[in-house]
């Protein structure tokens, strides 16, 4: 976003959605008419996006009612949505902000309104389970591939050291599962872009602030969100692999953060309590410690307490963005943003953090 539009959304501003329907590469339509919608993401979902439209079934002398036609705009036979929220930065002159790529999943018509559900692209790999048993060859880079290409183009972060995968191994039925494997053995993460490419990256909470939010300023309230409870807690995690000869390795992560509630050796349990996976991808004691130390850090994003804001719709924030938040006893907290709610129409936008 541009320095005039970050400016432009610290306070009320006007808002258009613009939304095109592709297939197979080609362009339905460059200007579906939206009369309300809504977009969530929450990464701690196997798919992290979805939205939703409400388009009136006729317009411009258009019949929005996908009905049986295999190619409308709106039907779900791999139909994607590009989505853009227009900022207008003054005299009608609109700055457009990609929000990316959706699969439409479902259509419904009702009287005189289409309402239109579509989720993020991993859609196509988590409903693509495998056809016959899949053995995993070459390297993890070459394995991502194969589990994702030509659904989804993958790029990687130049920062992961790819290895060989060991042989052997067997996937029978789900493709994304086999992915989230690769990715926890990996201490990666990945996630689709705003131009539809999977990204994997090495699994980390750092990075600077993109934004500062404060408590009732500019309309933004801050409140802490949720009960407590002990069902599922941890302080410790263990990854167990196997070397080439089988012997059993593992590698075991503490929660040493002074300021989690579960941190080992203190009150919720001095004794360890521990969360503990597999997986043959791990094949020394060093990849399990890695394995592990990535787990600890990825679990806490469910596991710990966050902060709920609500304020004016900011649609340059997407899920893994890092705030700062002064509010609710906090001071300039670093914050990442673990799942949020964008309407697609003048109204307010939800957020759910969590403390660094």
């Amino acid at each position: 976003m541009s320095t005039t539009a970050l400016a432009v959304v610290q306070r009320s501003f006007t808002m258009l959605v613009r939304a095109e329907s592709w297939l197979d590469g080609n362009l339905l339509a460059a200007d579906i008419p939206v009369a309300d919608g809504n977009e969530d993401r929450d990464r701690s979902l196997n798919i992290p996006e979805r939205i939703t439209l409400t388009v009136p079934r006729r317009d411009r002398g258009y019949n929005w009612d996908p009905g049986a036609d295999p190619s409308h705009p709106l039907a779900a036979y791999g139909q994607q949505l590009h989505i853009s929220y227009g900022v207008d930065i003054g005299g009608g002159d609109f700055e457009w902000i990609d929000r990316g790529w959706f699969l439409i999943t479902e259509s419904n018509t009702d009287g005189d309104t289409v309402t239109v559900t579509a989720q993020g692209l991993l859609t196509l790999i988590d409903e693509a389970k495998f056809a016959a048993p899949f053995q995993p060859s070459g390297t993890f880079v070459s394995t991502v591939r194969s589990l994702v290409e030509p659904a989804l183009t993958v790029t990687f972060d130049g920062l992961l050291t790819d290895r060989s995968v060991p042989v052997g191994m067997q996937w029978d039925n789900d493709r994304l599962g086999g992915l989230t494997e690769v990715l926890s053995a990996w201490a990666a993460d990945a996630y689709v872009t705003a131009d539809g490419t999977l990204f994997v990256e090495p699994l980390t909470d750092d990075g600077t602030p993109v934004l500062s939010l404060t408590d009732g300023t500019g309309g933004t309230v801050m409140r802490w969100q949720g009960a407590t409870s002990r069902d599922g807690a941890f302080n410790v995690v263990v990854a167990q692999g196997e070397d080439g000869v089988g012997n059993q390795l593992q590698g075991v992560a503490y929660d040493d953060d002074g300021l989690s509630p579960y941190r080992y050796g203190g009150p919720f349990n001095p004794l360890p309590v521990p969360y503990t996976f597999s997986s043959p991808l791990l094949t020394t004691v060093a990849q399990c410690r890695t394995a592990a130390t990535a787990k600890l850090l990825q679990l806490r994003r469910t596991a710990s307490r966050r902060l709920g804001v609500t304020m004016v719709p900011h649609p340059g924030l997407i899920t893994g963005d890092i705030i700062s938040a002064t509010g609710a006893g906090l001071t300039n907290a670093p914050c990442v943003i673990e799942s949020m709610s964008l309407p697609y129409s003048p109204g307010e936008m939800t957020l759910s953090v969590r403390v660094l």
